[in-house]
């Protein structure tokens, strides 16, 4: 009896000491989705519905992800030989440095964002839209722009080599002269942002 006591005791410290690390590791992310985001969003599905698509579930972490990358590269140009993709090397501890060239030599420093910064353990495939200089993104021009160059309108209709892709998450980033949709092959364990009151 005191032996299974003695054992029943170091099973529950166990079970209490695994349930703490994973909390810790868990990532608690705050991010809403801004009326222009929603925009873009409701844009994208919109098109994809003429195209006999599916809609694509809205994703916290993708959003997320998708808003820390536009204030990064609208704050940080990328550094020569990195394009849109790129990361700076600003993230202070938050993401690691990524220099994607235009040769997509490096795409998996961009797929493992989401991991880096959320919960999301599926990679992201981005598509970016924007310029400096007082340009302002929106809806409308971001998927203009996506629709006229091949590569991301494949993206975003499932063309091409994304043609067999089946996208489970969508998540939608603006900031100022910037636009980035970051799409997952997963579901988002922490589900959808909820709509920006400010």
């Amino acid at each position: 009896m005191k032996k299974n006591l003695i054992m029943l005791t170091l099973v529950s410290c166990f079970c209490i000491f695994q349930t703490s690390a994973q909390d810790k590791s868990k990532k608690n992310i705050t991010v809403c989705i801004s009326l222009e985001e929603m925009k873009l969003y409701k844009l994208i599905m919109e098109y994809r519905k003429e195209k006999g698509l599916p809609e694509i579930p809205l994703s916290k972490s993708l959003t997320y992800v998708a808003r820390l990358h536009a204030k990064d590269v609208e704050n940080n140009k990328p550094k020569v030989g990195c394009n849109m993709h790129s990361w700076s090397d600003n993230g202070k501890g938050i993401w690691e440095y990524c220099c994607y060239p235009s040769t997509h030599k490096n795409a998996t420093c961009m797929w493992e964002k989401p991991r880096q910064l959320t919960n999301y353990q599926g990679d992201g495939f981005e598509i970016a839209h924007g310029g400096r200089d007082g340009y302002v993104s929106n809806p409308e021009g971001a998927l203009k722009g996506w629709k006229n160059s091949s590569g991301h309108n494949a993206v975003i209709i499932n063309e091409g080599k994304w043609e067999n892709k089946k996208w489970q998450a969508i998540g939608i980033g603006i900031y100022k002269g910037f636009a980035m949709v970051w799409f997952g092959l997963e579901a988002d364990p922490d589900g959808k942002p909820g709509i920006c009151t400010k």
